[in-house]
């Protein structure tokens, strides 16, 4: 039997009671049932009771939607399932991980550049309050990444840096925000997601640390983060050879995701770490997981080998089949089964969801709404802001920027994100109203009049005093890299930054804080981690001298090397 009395449980007897309970009367197919938990694409009724309530889905997760939208599908959902449902959001950020009138607080790396932890509690509480106010009870995060490989695509802005004592901090005071709100913290992705540069959203990825330095940084962060209760881990595609080869005795372990290894999720998570929490898998459509074995058996040997929950699918009623195939085949043991199930259970009732449901109270009541995006959350996002954003250099001591010494402006935008408009508006419409006069640059390099964009050098400095990037490349999962392109003519044009030793030229990056890696020659560079309006107006504020720089580098934007600091 579980010992679910103990950490991260901590049940009482009546809680306890009710699990084995529940479990007793449980079919075989709502036992299976509970094991999935899917994506939501509609919030139709009918859509909901055929896809998810007849099938008794443990948990679900919708992408970003209204308050009030979610409120009513959330209410339907827990009134109409037998048992309650762990409805989950990747609360990475703020609200906005759920909720599009939420608010958006900042990316981790944003709060960690503020050198304050009460700003990752602020993390925490904010995302954790707005999304349990529509009846959000299970946060995928805090992300607990060590950012160690600054190729890698898809971390540095999602994780709290590459010091691992700050992670560790960082994600502790989520961890309590979360329990303030009866919200359920998925602590991920382990093994640890940073040491790669490649994404395991198209490969299996390999966490290649030997042991020592494994128990040193990643071990570290799971083991306190485990000790400070999160109830639920999430397993990623990932791999950790050391550890798999050392627990399995093979000499050459096959690269298997720890999603779907015995060695990492029983004998590492469980044994040594002495987890006793949930383990829900990073979604299952990757093709970290998919490419792994077929997935007639990657289904149910995800929960036999240790897994708990089951996040997403290729095909929600395929994998319904395929799990319960395995169970009849003996892929999935009864033990494995149950003991699944019980956690998931568990889980439910350590946030008392049982109890709620007896109550009728397992939405809050419609007033909690009035949090979301309110004043004292957009407060507090704006503080972050103006910690965070941080100088990384200025050797040409061009800042403060001055409309009376750099009136004309060539404003350029990088990347191809769908907020561009939006972020490059709020920039160059800031600028116009400090006086300065703001030149775009089109990115098919043909100015306004159809004339191509290539200037000899006198015409460049004739024409401008000053050129401004914005770095808006965001993280986005199924990319091998998050690098700059430019938009040249045969390495001409006005868009690649040739002329930094005619006109001073600055780089502000609201996303990736490494593209100094590609532009070594630009002088004055600053990193701003998040591109929400709030980072925006106190970047601006920065550069035009009207508050100061605060933010403290949380990762090394020279990318250890010593020609990017001049």
């Amino acid at each position: 039997m579980l010992e679910l009395n103990k950490k991260p449980f901590y049940l009482q007897e009546e809680a306890e009671k009710w699990v084995y309970k529940t479990l007793e009367n449980m079919s075989v197919d709502e036992k299976i049932g509970q094991l999935f938990c899917p994506i939501g694409y509609a919030t139709d009724k009918g859509y909901l009771q055929n896809e998810f309530i007849h099938r008794h889905v443990g948990g679900l997760m919708f992408r970003q939607a209204d308050s009030n939208a979610l409120y009513e599908t959330y209410g339907y959902l827990q009134e109409q399932a037998k048992i309650p449902m762990l409805l989950a959001a990747n609360l990475e950020a703020g609200g906005t991980g759920l909720l599009t009138d939420g608010t958006s607080f900042g990316m981790p790396l944003q709060v960690a550049a503020t050198n304050d932890e009460q700003m990752a509690y602020a993390l925490g509480d904010i995302s954790c309050a707005e999304a349990s106010s529509v009846g959000c009870n299970f946060a995928f995060a805090p992300i607990v990444d060590i950012d160690l490989n600054y190729h890698n695509p898809i971390t540095n802005v999602r994780t709290f840096g590459s010091d691992q004592n700050k992670v560790i901090e960082y994600g502790r005071q989520y961890i309590k925000a979360a329990k303030k709100h009866q919200v359920v913290t998925s602590i991920k992705h382990f093994p640890g997601d940073g040491v790669d540069e490649r994404d395991q959203h198209i490969l299996t990825s390999v966490n290649s640390l030997d042991k020592e330095a494994w128990d040193e940084s990643f071990g570290k962060v799971y083991q306190e983060l485990i000790n400070e209760g999160s109830l639920a881990v999430m397993a990623g595609h990932i791999a950790l050879p050391s550890y798999q080869e050392y627990f399995s005795k093979e000499e050459a372990f096959k690269i298997i995701p720890a999603s779907l290894s015995k060695e990492l999720l029983q004998d590492l998570l469980r044994k040594q770490l002495g987890f006793n929490g949930l383990i829900i898998t990073d979604a299952t459509p990757m093709v970290g997981f998919c490419a792994a074995m077929e997935r007639e058996k990657a289904v149910p040997l995800a929960i036999e080998h240790g897994c708990d929950m089951f996040l997403f699918n290729k095909d929600l009623a395929e994998d319904i089949e395929y799990m319960h195939k395995g169970y009849k085949d003996g892929l999935l043991s009864q033990k494995r089964l149950d003991e699944a199930v019980i956690r998931i259970l568990a889980t439910k009732a350590a946030i008392g969801l049982p109890e709620k449901a007896k109550n009728k109270q397992l939405l809050p009541k419609k007033e909690q709404l009035s949090i979301v995006g309110c004043d004292a959350h957009t407060k507090l996002a704006k503080t972050c802001a103006d910690k965070a954003i941080t100088l990384v250099k200025d050797t040409q001591r061009i800042l403060p920027l001055s409309a009376k010494k750099y009136k004309r402006v060539l404003l350029q935008i990088l990347g191809d994100c769908d907020s561009n408009i939006r972020v490059y508006a709020q920039f160059a419409n800031t600028l116009r109203i400090n006086g300065f006069e703001v030149y775009p640059y089109a990115k098919e390099g043909f100015d306004e009049n159809g004339s191509m964009q290539v200037d000899s050098v006198e015409q460049f400095k004739h024409k401008y005093d000053l050129v401004m990037y914005i770095a808006n490349i965001e993280n986005a999962s199924n990319k091998t890299t998050n690098r700059i392109n430019w938009f040249t003519f045969f390495g001409q044009g006005n868009n690649i930054p040739w002329f930094v030793e005619e006109v001073p030229t600055l780089f502000v990056s609201v996303a990736n804080p490494y593209h100094l890696l590609d532009v070594p020659m630009i002088k004055t560079y600053v990193n701003c981690y998040s591109n929400n309006t709030h980072v925006i107006e106190a970047c601006m504020d920065k550069l035009l001298g009207k508050s100061e720089f605060k933010g403290v580098n949380p990762i090394d934007p020279f990318c250890s090397r010593k020609e990017l600091e001049y």
